[in-house]
């Protein structure tokens, strides 16, 4: 039986320091659903700042940060991160949710998936974990 794979765990680049001054950087991230994607388009901060979008997306998808679980993670947390972090965040957010994403290939080692880089003309792929 097939199953697929809807969580993956990661490892911020730089980390955020919680409530208790303990440097947090492991975390888990869900695939998103059509709703999570919907919702912050009705929200007032996005409205008067698409940039917003991507917070509102990322604190209804990351399941936990660190000791904090998802009751814990809010777009003010998030905007707390150093800006490092937001942008592996909204990479990953982008590869577990693309559409030719293939949970079957993931790197058994870091748990990430494998990804491939768009190329231009005459260059040759290179293919990371």
């Amino acid at each position: 039986m097939a199953s697929l794979q809807t969580e993956f765990e990661f490892m911020l680049p730089k980390g955020f320091i919680d409530r208790d001054g303990n440097l947090q950087r492991k975390g888990t991230m869900r695939m998103a659903t059509a709703m999570d994607e919907i919702a912050p388009l009705r929200d007032p901060r996005v409205r008067s700042n698409q940039a917003y979008l991507s917070i509102i997306l990322l604190s209804r998808v990351v399941t936990r940060l660190g000791t904090l679980t998802s009751n814990d993670i809010s777009p003010g947390l998030l905007e707390g991160l150093f800006s490092a972090d937001l942008a592996y965040l909204q990479a990953l957010y982008n590869r577990v949710n693309a559409v030719d994403f293939d949970s079957s290939k993931v790197c058994p080692t870091c748990n990430r998936p494998y990804e491939q880089e768009p190329q231009e003309v005459g260059q040759t792929a290179e293919v990371g974990g």
